[in-house]
Order: C-alpha cells, then structure tokens, then sequence
C-alpha cells in the first residue's frame, strides 16, 4: 500500500527519479534503460498466451507479414513498386479470438500475436503496472504484450500513445525516427505503416532492457531469435477534438435524459412573421440554441464532473462478475478492471460520480491513488462512503481481501 517514491532514484528509469524523469524526459525525447528490470519474467507463458487469446472477451490481434521476396517466389508476381521495406510486403490482420489451430506454426517467421488489456486478465501484469503509477492513472490506456516468432513485427508506425516498451523474454530490435510533421501511411494495408521512416537510433533490447516513447515517434521492432515477448504499457495522449466529442457526447446524453423528464423549456417564436424566406434560419432560433448550450455549461462542475467521468470509463469489452456483500472489519482492495479516480469535488469509478467531502474523500481518495483500503481506514468511512463501498462490493468493482494481504 506504499505509495510512490517520486524523489527516489530507481533503475526502472535509468537511476532517474520520477520526477525528475517526468521534468527531464517524459514527452520530450526517447529513453533506452538497459536492465531497467533486472530478472523481469513474462507475467505468463507462451502457452497461457495462446489459451488467453482463445478466449471471447479478450482483444486479440494476429499480424502475419510476408516480406516481398518471399511474396514474388510464392505468387510468381510482385504487385508494389515501394520498393525493398514493409511497405513492399505482404501483411494479413486478423482479429481473435484464435483456437491454438488458427495460430501458424511456432517455425513460422514474421507472425505476431498481440493481446490489449493483458492486465484486466492476469494478475502478474497487473502487479507490473504498479512502478508506473508514477504517471497519473486518469493516462493509462493498459498493458499490452506482444509475442513474435522471428522477424515478426507489425511495421514502422507511430501511436498517440506514450509508451515502456519492457522486453519480457527473448530479443527485438527497435529503429526509432523523430515525429514527422507530414507523416502519412501507406495506402491500401491493414496496418498502419508509416510511408517514410528514417530512423536515428538502433537498439537491441534483451530481457529487463526497456525504451520509452514519447507520442507520434516512429518505431518498428522486429523479433531477433523467435519467441520474443515484449510488454507495453501505454498511456494515451488524446486529441483535443477527440476529447471534446466524448465530453459533448456524455453531455448531451444527460440533457436528453432532461428532455425526456418534459421539464425542459420549448422553443417559442409566437412573435414569429410570415416570412418570404423561408430558407433563412431564424434569429430567434439561433438564440434559443446558444442559450441551450450555455445553459447546458453554466454549471462550474459540469465538465470536471464529465471528464472524471469519461475518463474512468472501463473499456468497452470490460464487464464485472457480481460480488458479495463486503462483511464487517475488513480491508478492501479494487478490482483489476476497476478505474478510479478523483478531482477536489468528486470520485469517480467506473464511469460514475459521487461528491465527497472532509475524511471519506480523503480515504477514498486513498483508496484510488494505492488501489487498496486497510480494515482500519474503511472503519473511519461514514454512513454514506461506506455504503458507497458496499455497493462497489455488490457489482464486483472492489474485494474484500484479509488485513495480511496488503502488509
């Protein structure tokens, strides 16, 4: 229940601390740590990999890539003209979920197999997200792995995403380019390649090494050696029109729900003339619509209330078992799909809201920042927060867990 060190050195970024990481590197420049994780093992095998992807309700991808040489010999043709590089290869997509058969032969080279969300399934991937938490959890998008038979990869590509990309088992290479200001990808593929790449650095990484990537930094990693698994933990960097559409879009979501309790005021133009153009949109009418959307805004809280809420939105493919009633007396530690967050008036989790004040904000913001609760501090929630808890137990958001666990 430890929170972050921010002041400390530690290997994980190079003996950098945290913060210093954060005012000296993080969304300015690459950052190669070799043994970043001394001894770091992969948080499952191969073959658990394999079985997870079979599953529904895992997001799964498989990349095949066939480099052009090897397309021509097969089709007797050559269809491209870009030339020798992924943009002159073959590249088939598909998306799971893929029996162990669906998967090509572990001889096979240039496959990958990309699993999201590694960490709402497997409770050691979970746990590898807690040396990150040094970024604000309200960035996390998840921790993804990807395994590679040799020379498998998906292409050079840029993310909005700022990203650890901890080598996990076997070796990949990594060719790093600058953001491109014109970049643009190749027409016509399933994935995303970047039309021009022209990479600075050349890395190896080997299992414990890690690089970290800034938002729209070229990168493409190839497989050295087969069986290589790599683990991503990315933090996403939207778009401010991107953000604006969820924002309005949750917004008018709760204006409609207005609308339909019929206490909303209707548009009245009973001083309205016959007109001789009735193609013109009506002053009035222009009026009453800026009044809506200002009205709709007046509230101060109204958009830190959305964004908490947008932001602690679970993925769509995420759902909860049903829990049980949380007994007396013990601590509580959320859910590995549970996303809790907080601001100076509300807690957020899952997608909803709840205001908070004086003692039970601060537990419960406790709560979200350690992602645990002691049995003595859930003792100290009043009525209202500790019912709040209750229910969470109920739907299956948090657990009740033994006070030994969290020592």
């Amino acid at each position: 229940m430890n929170s972050i060190q921010t002041h400390a050195p530690t290997p994980l970024l190079g003996g950098l601390s945290p913060q210093a990481f954060m005012r000296r590197v993080w969304q300015r420049r690459p950052l190669l740590v070799r043994q970043a994780w001394p001894g770091v093992q992969p948080p499952l095998s191969r073959t658990e990999l394999f079985a997870l992807a079979a599953r529904e309700g895992v997001e799964s991808r498989l990349v095949l890539r066939e480099v052009g040489a090897e397309r021509a010999n097969r089709t007797g043709r050559t269809d491209r003209t870009d030339g020798p590089g992924p943009a002159a290869d073959a590249w088939r997509v598909r998306h799971g979920p893929f029996s162990r058969r669906a998967l090509p032969a572990l001889s096979r080279p240039a496959w990958t197999l990309l699993v999201q969300g590694l960490d709402l399934h497997v409770g050691a991937a979970h746990e590898m997200l807690a040396p990150f938490r040094f970024v604000p959890a309200a960035r996390l998008d998840d921790l993804m792995v990807s395994w590679a038979s040799s020379g498998g990869g998906v292409g050079p590509h840029a993310d909005s995403y700022d990203v650890f990309l901890l080598q996990v088992q076997g070796r990949r290479r990594w060719r790093v380019a600058p953001p491109d200001p014109q970049a643009a990808f190749v027409e016509g593929l399933p994935v995303k390649i970047l039309r021009r790449f022209e990479p600075v650095h050349d890395w190896v990484l080997e299992p414990g090494d890690m690089l970290y990537l800034p938002p729209l930094w070229g990168h493409d990693g190839v497989a050295e050696g087969g069986d290589c698994m790599t683990c991503s933990v990315g933090f996403r960097a939207p778009s401010g029109p991107d953000l604006a559409r969820e924002l309005l879009q949750r917004l008018a979501d709760e204006a409609g729900d207005v609308a339909l309790e019929g206490t909303a005021p209707l548009y009245v133009d009973a001083s309205q003339v016959a007109t001789a153009n009735p193609g013109a949109v009506p002053p009035a009418l222009q009026r009453f619509a800026a009044r809506a959307l200002a009205q709709t805004l007046r509230d101060p809280l109204a958009v830190p209330r959305t964004l908490g809420e947008t932001l602690s939105e679970p993925k769509a493919q995420v759902w909860f078992e049903p829990g049980r009633p949380l007994p007396a007396g013990v601590a509580v530690r959320l859910d590995a799909r549970t996303r809790m967050l907080y601001d100076e008036r509300h807690v957020f989790i899952n997608g909803e809201s709840y205001r908070a004040a004086g003692r039970d904000a601060q537990l419960l913001r406790r709560l979200a920042d350690t992602r645990a609760l002691g049995a003595d501090d859930v003792a100290r929630l009043g009525t209202d927060a500790l019912g709040c808890l209750c229910q969470w137990a109920e739907a299956g958001w948090l657990h009740a867990v033994a006070k030994e666990v969290l020592r």
